[in-house]
């Protein structure tokens, strides 16, 4: 499915409020209600909407550190890696890559202490660098139309 100029303008509303009701999004780009359900519920099945979520301040949630861990797997570790990971709490997301390294994630920790505790767990798998995130720059940027092959 090509996505026309309004789906964009129906993701770029749902990407800022995923709650933002059909009615409110309608009114902005010019349909009705029923016509924007429409559009979302194909996309939806399409598979270009995958998911709506609440994002969480893990401050808030009682973490005092979030990181990025990077990992290079040692010899025959990294698909017994690949099903642990998916077992830790700590992990928000993990992606696996190309380059020195074949994985990062992002985590969040208590503190100081729970880090050490999950880099020991860690280092059974591989070699680890961490790198403490210190503030957002940019958090969850919208996904916009691409301005190639307009």
């Amino acid at each position: 499915m090509k996505i026309d100029d309004l789906n964009w303008q129906i993701l770029n509303h749902l990407q800022q409020n995923a709650r933002e009701s059909f009615a409110n999004i309608g009114r902005k780009i010019g349909l009705t209600p029923p016509a924007v359900a429409e559009r979302v519920k194909k996309m939806e099945d399409l598979g270009i909407i995958e998911s709506y979520r609440a994002n969480i301040s893990y401050v808030e949630a009682g973490y005092q550190l979030k990181a990025i861990i990077m990992l290079r797997a040692f010899m025959g570790k990294l698909k017994p890696f690949l099903d642990k990971v998916k077992t830790f709490q700590e992990v928000e997301n993990c992606y696996r890559i190309t380059g020195n390294e074949n994985i990062i994630m992002e985590v969040v920790l208590r503190d100081q202490s729970h880090l050490e505790k999950f880099i020991d767990e860690l280092i059974v798998y591989g070699e680890c660098r961490t790198h403490i995130v210190l503030s957002n720059v940019v958090a969850n940027s919208p996904i916009k139309k691409s301005k190639v092959g307009k």
